[in-house]
């Protein structure tokens, strides 16, 4: 050590006693050389401590030098062939450049590119060697397999790695890309497209990081309650440093240090660079994460100099090369690997006299030649060692890496190099010099697959390594091995009978029926995952506290100040309710990671999330989308539904598109209900589908909050509700009123959720005022008659010479007059099925277009122009066109119903 603390440690010029400070230090030295880091550790903690139990305002950081965080002594050396590893590595860049190039040189007679990305395995390409041939379990009868989220833009080198593996045909890495054949790969992590390989779509940068953390908690939830054990399972997530500007890669952080998840791997790979340029060129992002997590309680470790650094650094006992890192910003360090060993000389050495004296004796070769620490197999084994051996706190790896790693002048460090898929024959005869790759300079412009012989020693000791730790990796499950038997529907039948005559209930109140039905099955009850965003009461779920209780892996230990009561605030280490708090990205990702726990744990849940339903989809969009890639299976219910059902909570609350969203995610079936009978024939259908039948598709109900008695179910139209319509009201016999002497046609009323309530009333209205018979049809979904619409309309179209099939919608309307349709959603959503309604049938739609507001129910109808009046209105608007009644009866309707005709449209007001 120095005698001078301003050399290592650069005391400051305002210390009033530099021997006293000298000799805090020489003892904490003398610690550190005796007794370990750990002790040092502890008796800094200690002191720590006691200075807060003094009171004293004590200075924080939470950052550590920018060395390396593991001592070159102090690493766990790998046990593997490095020689052979390197070799296997190289193979494995060379396959994924040239799946890359090729995929851009060949081009179809109408032009474009299929891009494709370099520069990321590059430097990612020693991380993952570490891992898959040394951490990463499989799924076996072992080990339940670790869960890898794999930076979505390095898919290339994970698709090079499975062709030596001989997972991947050639034919495969030549279709990268190129899907529409069947032969192709995808050109990120897909499990919707490659079933049987992707386990998690990552390319929607920042959803990796935010799932992984609830993957990891969940795992904890399902060992907890003794569904699986999981307690030896890994979840790696590896994400860029760019990744992490995305608000949900650190918005759940402080949960995993919170609940302990030392099941947690971040691995980020700080190669200092995003899509156009530096991530922090001014600063530097290691030492801002390290804050962030640091902060947050993870376990953090820094690996960001390579072995050949430590002989520098050994010889620093002034600190002036500890200082001089610290002190150069990351678009300097871009700026070194993307020039020459003379130019980091002169602008990284040169800055400091000391420094340069000791690199005088290197080479400007030896100088280049010093790595960071993300692309030393040695330093990253050890970290990754590390990492898996920490208990009691996730971890993250900040892990300093080159982008483009290899690729010479074409890419290595430029801010070019994310966009970089194209390189010409010197740059590859370049890339192959660099690796060794056996491709003779006569086969360079064939940009030949490199793949050694069965019995090389690369390849058995490849094989070897995957079997050792139970199979290939990624690999994904596509069905669970059990299987269960949903409870008859009869079961059921608190949702499904008539209400009894005074009582009122909403679809809510059905849909916790349902729920609390289903807890009670012996065998299904306990794999239900019920998620909350607090707000159990406003949706009456209160009572799942004491039945189930909330899950807490410290369990409750406080006394709840409700305790007294039936339905006290109850948690649990066994709890089986997932309570997120105010927080729907984690309440979705819990939900993802429930309905994918067939896959993930050979598990099958049945995660039902209840939410708002205006901050569902819209909300947390990319999640639901995520969620379709990953074949989900669950329910998401959108409670107080519609944009006029919620009294007084105005526009960011009053949802009218949730269904239109919903309805662009081909795997969602989603419904709007409106009677408590529908609730209950939807979720048990949908349980049948995807527990029973393990369908790949997850179900999007909307509740009400508005009480109403229910007629309950008719019998027979079971299979109606699921397609999507059915008559629930029959026309009355009427006498025709005001009509050109015959008898007008039945006006036929469809609707769902809360406004189908007002075509029974427009339905008395027209025949008490107006002698028109209306029909009236519950259509619990839109979106499920469009979709089957258009499958008619795909099947007739290429099937010219055989009966054209019928839409339903088609089926069941026939002939007859106008057709009237009403929601409490913009008008699209019922307007989507106008193609299918019969020819010759006028087909009126009113919705709720525009911002929501503030009022009681019947002032927002009224507002919205889709109350009782207006659907009349519109039907006698259809006869009047039809030339069923003169158009005065028209004028008439809207001047006894007081509608304003004046008042600017809804849409823009």
């Amino acid at each position: 050590m120095s005698a001078n603390p301003e050399g290592a440690f650069g005391a400051a010029a305002n210390d009033a006693d530099v021997q006293e400070t000298r000799e805090w230090m020489d003892a904490l030295s003398a610690v550190i050389q005796s007794e370990g880091p750990e002790r040092a550790h502890f008796l800094l903690e200690q002191l720590l401590e006691h200075a807060r139990q003094n009171s004293i305002d004590k200075p924080f950081s939470a950052n550590t030098a920018y060395v390396n965080t593991i001592e070159a002594d102090q690493e766990e050396r790998s046990p593997g062939n490095n020689e052979i590893e390197e070799r296997l590595r190289s193979y494995m860049r060379w396959n994924a450049m040239a799946m890359v190039v090729k995929a851009n040189r060949h081009h179809p007679p109408e032009g474009g590119d299929l891009g494709g990305h370099i520069g990321s395995f590059a430097s990612l390409a020693t991380m993952f060697g570490a891992g898959f041939n040394h951490f990463w379990h499989a799924e076996s009868e072992k080990h339940g397999g670790d869960c890898l989220y794999i930076q979505g833009h390095v898919s290339p080198g994970i698709y090079a790695r499975a062709y030596l593996e001989g997972r991947l045909t050639e034919e495969q890495l030549l279709n990268f890309r190129q899907e529409v054949g069947g032969k192709g790969l995808s050109s990120y992590p897909h499990p919707k497209l490659m079933p049987e390989f992707w386990q998690f779509p990552t390319v929607s940068m920042g959803l990796g990081p935010l799932m992984a953390i609830y993957q990891a908690r969940f795992l904890k939830y399902l060992h907890a309650r003794g569904i699986a054990d999981t307690a030896n399972r890994k979840v790696w997530v590896f994400c860029g440093d760019g990744e992490m500007d995305e608000v949900e890669s650190l918005g759940a952080i402080g949960l995993a240090a919170r609940e302990k998840l030392d099941n947690l791997v971040f691995v980020v790979n700080c190669n200092l660079q995003r899509l156009d340029g530096p991530v922090r060129g001014n600063g530097k992002i290691v030492q801002e994460l390290e804050g962030e997590f640091r902060g947050a309680g993870w376990n953090v470790i820094k690996l960001l100099w390579g072995s050949n650094w430590d002989p520098l650094l050994a010889r620093d006992k002034e600190g002036a090369l500890r200082k001089l890192m610290m002190e150069t910003n990351d678009g300097d360090y871009q700026a070194f690997k993307a020039n020459d060993g003379a130019y980091v000389r002169q602008h990284f050495f040169g800055r400091d006299p000391r420094t340069a004296k000791m690199v005088e004796s290197m080479s400007d070769d030896e100088i280049w030649q010093l790595r960071r620490g993300g692309h030393d197999p040695q330093k990253v084994y050890a970290a990754f060692h590390a990492a898996v051996s920490h208990k009691g706190q996730p971890t993250v790896l900040l892990i300093k890496t080159v982008k483009g790693f290899g690729m010479g002048k074409i890419g290595e460090g430029k801010n070019t190099v994310h966009q970089t898929k194209k390189l010409g024959d010197e740059d590859i005869k370049a890339f192959r010099d660099r690796f060794n790759i056996p491709i003779p300079d006569s086969q360079i412009a064939d940009l030949p697959f490199y793949k050694p012989a069965d019995d090389t020693p690369e390849m058995k000791y490849l094989h070897d390594r995957r079997q050792a730790l139970g199979g290939y990796l990624p690999h994904r499950r596509t069905k669970a091995d059990e299987s269960f038997t949903v409870p008859a529907l009869d079961n059921f039948k608190a949702v499904l009978e008539p209400t009894a005559e005074g009582r009122e209930i909403s679809t809510t109140q059905a849909y916790v029926r349902f729920l609390t039905q289903l807890l009670r099955d012996k065998a299904l009850g306990p794999r239900v995952v019920p998620i909350l965003v607090d707000e159990a009461r406003t949706f009456g779920m209160e009572g799942l506290f004491r039945q189930v209780g909330i899950y807490n892996p410290e369990g409750q230990q406080y006394t709840p100040v409700d305790k007294d009561q039936v339905m006290y605030y109850k948690e649990d280490k066994a709890g089986q309710i997932l309570q997120e708090g105010i927080n729907e990205a984690g309440g979705m990702s819990s939900w993802i990671a429930a309905a994918t726990s067939y896959s993930t744990s050979n598990r099958i849940m049945v995660p039902f999330y209840v939410y708002y339903s205006m901050f569902g989809f819209q909300r947390v969009g990319d999640l639901a989308w995520a969620a379709g890639d990953m074949q989900a299976r669950g329910f998401l219910l959108g409670g107080t539904s519609g944009r006029t059902t919620l009294n007084g909570e105005g526009l960011q609350h009053e949802d009218g598109h949730s269904h239109i969203l919903a309805g662009t995610i081909p795997n969602c079936i989603s419904y709007d209900p409106t009677f408590a009978h529908e609730v209950g024939v939807i979720l048990h259908h949908g349980l049948k589908r995807m527990v029973e039948k393990q369908d790949n598709v997850f179900y999007y109900l909307t509740l009400l909050n508005e009480n109403y008695a229910m007629p309950g179910l008719q019998p027979g139209t079971e299979e109606q509700i699921i397609k999507g319509m059915y008559i629930c009201k029959q026309a009355p016999e009427v006498k025709a009123k005001g009509g050109k002497g015959k008898a007008m046609p039945v006006v036929d009323l469809m609707g769902s959720g809360t406004i189908l309530r007002e075509s029974f009333h427009a339905q008395e209205l027209l025949e008490q005022d107006w002698g028109v018979a209306a029909r009236i049809w519950s259509c619990p979904s839109f979106n499920e008659l469009a979709r089957d619409g258009q499958d008619c309309e795909r099947w007739n179209l290429l099937h010219p010479s055989e009966s054209p099939r019928v839409p339903f919608v088609a089926q069941q309307l026939g002939e007859g007059g106008p057709v009237v349709a009403s929601t409490d959603y913009m008008k699209a959503y019922a307007d989507q099925i106008r193609a299918f309604v019969p020819k010759g049938r006028n087909f009126k739609v009113l919705g709720t277009d525009g911002f929501g507001r503030s009022d009681f129910r019947s002032k927002l109808r009224e507002h919205f122009e889709v109350n009782r009046h207006f659907i009349v209105v519109a039907a006698l608007k259809a006869l009047a066109e039809d030339g069923a009644l003169p158009a005065e009866k028209v004028v008439e309707a809207i001047k006894k119903y007081g509608i304003d005709t004046d008042k600017i449209n809804p849409l823009y007001a």
